[in-house]
């Protein structure tokens, strides 16, 4: 009797405008099947259907399924988090944490329950900290919790470079180090246009700007928008996480993960270079930073720690 195959399934918790947009993507490109879970009464299921609908228009057959059962999670590849409260303007992403954290406490123990060989990708902010709640509570290993971030982060640095110097986007590698916020290290020296580092490319008070500008990436996008936040870019930074994993690319992508001594920093979620493939993360890249990119680093990780403090006062204990 012949074997039917099933296509991979990524779930995804939340169908705002990041869960849902990555939703599509993925059937889009025909990556996996999908679930799409919200807690909203039929938000998750209108979007599937809308998605659905294009199916013939744009030739897929990949499947979504909107719910409201963590249920429908189980065998799932991958498990992408987008639940929980976007910024407002004026609003900063540790001003999340308290609601945010509660929302996704209650996310990881049902992925914990229902999908406990998933790899989780969090991108609910402030990422670095929710990434650590969905760590602490599923108890997975810290090869299957990785936090969306440096991607985006890299991603914007890279088309603001782009910008900048009026050249393709398929010339620039750009790479962004440390927390997903305003304490983010973009390293000048790690970036090129065409293979030639942006030093050479870029006047230094430009250089200077883009850098500031990587940094309030996403204020900025809150600011213009008003009453949302930015989605297609991190949807699109998330998808490339979901196709090195499933694909088993081996790609090496900035994501935020949980760190025991490399660059000499210790218990904190944070945005270094990675190797992502079928198991999740796979190696860790440690580059040779200068004297300044390494404080940086660390102060950015110092703020990660303090917002972890913060937490495991809040939760007291992450079993509960």
């Amino acid at each position: 009797m012949r074997t039917v195959k099933k296509r991979r399934k990524v779930s995804i918790i939340g169908a705002g405008n990041v869960g849902a947009t990555t939703a599509q993507k993925i059937v889009e490109n025909g990556l996996a099947d999908v679930v799409l879970l919200d807690i909203r009464d039929g938000v998750a299921q209108g979007k599937a259907l809308d998605i659905l609908e294009a199916g013939p228009l744009l030739g897929f057959d990949t499947r979504i399924r909107g719910t409201g059962r963590y249920e429908d999670i189980a065998d799932s590849s991958v498990v992408v988090v987008t639940a929980g409260f976007s910024r407002k303007p004026g609003m900063s992403r540790d001003d999340l944490l308290t609601k945010n954290g509660e929302i996704i406490r209650d996310v990881a123990f049902n992925v914990r329950k229902f999908a406990p060989d998933s790899i989780v990708i969090a991108v609910t902010n402030p990422m670095d900290l929710m990434a650590y709640v969905l760590w602490r509570v599923t108890g997975f290993a810290r090869e299957r919790v990785i936090g969306m971030g440096g991607a985006l982060d890299s991603s914007r640095f890279a088309y603001f470079l782009s910008e900048e110097t009026r050249t393709s986007v398929s010339n620039i590698q750009s790479l962004v180090m440390g927390g997903h916020g305003d304490q983010m290290v973009p390293l000048l020296d790690f970036s090129t246009i065409a293979g030639v580092p942006v030093r050479k490319m870029v006047p230094a008070d430009r250089l200077a700007a883009i850098v500031q500008r990587t940094r309030d990436g996403g204020a900025e996008i809150v600011h213009l928008m008003k009453d949302s936040s930015a989605y297609f870019a991190p949807a699109a930074a998330t998808y490339s996480m979901i196709e090195s994993i499933l694909h088993d690319r081996h790609r090496i992508i900035p994501s935020s993960v949980f760190l025991q001594g490399e660059y000499g920093i210790k218990e904190a979620f944070v945005g270094v270079p990675v190797r992502l493939g079928n198991q999740g993360l796979e190696e860790i890249v440690e580059l040779p930073l200068s004297e300044d990119e390494s404080r940086q680093l660390r102060n950015s990780a110092s703020a990660i720690s303090e917002g972890i403090d913060a937490l495991k006062r809040l939760f007291h204990d992450f079993s509960e």
